[in-house]
């Protein structure tokens, strides 16, 4: 939901956002005794088609009727709560929380104050264990104009939060599942695409949920930065990062944790969901390897078990992943410029 202003260059992207998500903006003009016209003509969409209940716009055909629609009506939300949010408060929440050390902060921030802005809804930041979770609490009538506003309200104060807070970190963050209160609806297939990951209907709330760890890496966007991304903020998505700045400790993880399984790249993107070309291509703008984190894992492996075990230099070869005490020395003197015998010794002094 945040603003942008709206750009009329053709539309030619593929089709998948739900026609009734279209229908709930253009109800919206209705509810204020204006008329859609406009931005349905901006964004190509004919009244024909409007009424289409399977039809589908392009993400680019949704963002020009969104902008247009929100400055129209002078409401970010589309009348999706009990009262008008004008033009530019979404663009304040961010830059509230634009000064947050962490992510973490960042979220907490973005979450209170957007209850100051809108009752209807409660959004909280809840971590369990390694996950953590934005969920929604609905306090307001949301389906008082229909189920279908209450989707499209929900859909996208979630899409929109987490394609911000991918924004501040300038990385992906891949979603552990999304959860929505209500049953799957006719278009279940843009699901898939807009929240990638496990699905869930007919939860007690809705939410979307994440690795707890990206909530403390630190923001790396500034005023100016903020100020560009206003300009195309309702394209905010994750879709657009390549980059996972969590992915080196992702895959230093599963290296520890399933050293049988991840002994080649097959075997590390398989455990994180991931293409082998993916992980390949992310961990090089990383600036890391495979490899590299391979070897720093078994040196790891083998430095505790020669520290910490009187387990001869053969088994803890075996343990490091080598398939012989030769090959394991003659790799742990270059990692550490000593044996493993006199690593211990000297461990042990």
């Amino acid at each position: 939901m945040l603003a942008s202003t709206p750009n009329t260059a053709p539309v030619q992207a593929p089709a998948a956002t739900p026609m009734a998500f279209a229908r709930v903006i253009a109800a919206a003009y209705q509810q204020r005794h204006q008329s859609p016209h406009n931005a349905l003509k901006l964004a190509q969409i004919t009244p024909a088609k409007l009424q289409q209940a399977a039809a589908h716009i392009s993400a680019r055909q949704m963002e020009i009727l969104s902008g247009t629609a929100m400055q129209e009506l002078d409401d970010e939300a589309l009348g999706a709560f009990s009262r008008k949010l004008p033009w530019g408060s979404y663009g304040m929440l961010a830059r509230a929380s634009l000064s947050a050390p962490d992510l973490g902060v960042a979220l907490k921030r973005w979450c209170r104050h957007h209850g100051l802005l809108a009752y209807d809804i409660r959004l909280k930041l809840v971590i369990t264990g390694d996950s953590a979770a934005i969920q929604i609490e609905e306090r307001g009538d949301l389906a008082r104009h229909g189920q279908a506003a209450r989707e499209f309200c929900l859909v996208h104060v979630l899409r929109n939060i987490h394609g911000l807070a991918c924004w501040y970190i300038d990385s992906r963050i891949p979603l552990q599942g999304a959860r929505f209160p209500f049953a799957a609806p006719p278009h279940e297939d843009a699901y898939t695409l807009m929240f990638p990951g496990p699905l869930r209907f007919n939860a007690a709330h809705a939410e979307i949920r994440f690795d707890a760890r990206y909530l403390a890496l630190p923001l790396r966007r500034d005023e100016k930065a903020l100020q560009q991304m206003l300009q195309r903020a309702l394209p905010l998505t994750v879709l657009q990062y390549r980059r996972d700045r969590l992915l080196v400790q992702q895959v230093r993880q599963v290296l520890s944790t399933h050293p049988d399984l991840a002994h080649n790249a097959e075997g590390v993107s398989a455990l994180l969901n991931i293409s082998a070309r993916t992980l390949h291509r992310q961990l090089k703008e990383e600036g890391a390897s495979l490899q590299a984190l391979k070897d720093e894992v078994r040196f790891e492996r083998a430095k505790e078990l020669l520290y910490r075990s009187s387990k001869p230099v053969k088994q803890v070869a075996a343990a490091a992943g080598f398939t012989n005490e030769k090959s394991f020395t003659r790799a742990f003197k270059a990692w550490a410029g000593t044996s493993p015998g006199e690593f211990r010794k000297g461990s042990q002094g």
